[in-house]
């Protein structure tokens, strides 16, 4: 039962925001491709499948990052008692646990298109090799975005077993979207981390904060209205971005307080609420037009 609850923590299954984050563009891809005009059936198979991919993936990116980062991780008062850090699991154990849960993610992949297989395989050193960038540059950040958005594109191939400049276009936003967010989560840890030596965007603009948050958030923001425009989406769908470009701009930019882990963790999680959001602005978008 010890090592159940620390594999759980190990893991982050009682965190779902990390696990969310990488499902949310899954959704968005396989929502924008999908012809709702058919059954809904494949729909909401698939969607689930991406969650189940989505919660294994990122658990298993958890564990690989807690064993590349062990020795940073016990000088980090927010890290220092994860239980590799601590001691309370092996790094053996860790890379045990994580080869299962690729294992089980395998199985689930294997639901797909070839396409969207071969993509996905693809992706996997970008997976467990990001953990390593905040020892070499200052964007760690932009390789989490490439990696945890990667799932918008194979949410479309899954569809339409093809790719365009659609999901290209709205991977791209998605991007600067995750710059965004974990810029903020990065906040938390400036202090700790400019001691140890680790790099981010967070250390990098520490001084003009919001104006690096402005510039990345109105990408996503604009590759959200050009998405629209050229799947002709209905009215409702840009009504609805002004919600969007109110939550990141205001509730998220301009309420931030980088001097506070607790105000950048708030703002951090809110980033799911808005997931939600553009899922349903797509559903609508699309929908309305079947």
């Amino acid at each position: 039962m010890n090592q159940i609850n620390l594999l759980i923590e190990l893991s982050r299954f009682k965190k779902p925001i990390g696990y969310m984050l990488l499902f949310w563009p899954c959704a968005w891809g396989l929502t924008i491709a999908y012809d709702f005009s058919d059954e809904k059936i494949t729909y909401l198979y698939q969607l689930t499948l991406f969650l189940l991919g989505a919660i294994l993936m990122r658990s298993a990116g958890c564990i690989v990052n807690d064993i590349a980062d062990r020795r940073f991780d016990k000088k980090v008062y927010r890290t220092k008692n994860r239980p590799i850090a601590s001691g309370s699991v092996t790094v053996v154990r860790g890379i045990i646990y994580s080869l299962i849960l690729c294992l089980i993610a395998l199985i689930v992949l294997l639901q797909f298109n070839l396409l969207t297989i071969i993509l996905a395989l693809l992706s996997m050193p970008l997976a467990f090799t990001y953990p390593l960038m905040k020892r070499y540059t200052y964007w760690p950040q932009l390789f989490l975005g490439i990696t945890f958005n990667y799932g918008l594109i194979l949410g479309w191939t899954s569809v339409t077993n093809e790719i365009n400049i659609i999901p290209l276009i709205f991977y791209l936003g998605a991007i600067f979207w995750t710059l965004g967010y974990d810029t903020i989560y990065g906040f938390q840890d400036i202090k700790d981390d400019e001691i140890i030596g680790l790099k981010s965007t967070s250390i990098k603009f520490k001084n003009k904060p919001k104006e690096f948050l402005y510039m990345s958030y109105s990408f996503f923001l604009l590759s959200l209205i050009v998405i629209g425009v050229q799947m002709n989406f209905n009215k409702i769908y840009f009504i609805i971005m002004f919600l969007i470009g109110y939550h990141l701009f205001i509730v998220q930019i301009k309420n931030l307080n980088i001097k506070k882990s607790t105000n950048c963790l708030k703002i951090f999680k809110s980033n799911n609420f808005l997931g939600v959001i553009v899922f349903i602005s797509l559903l609508i978008g699309k929908i309305s037009f079947n």
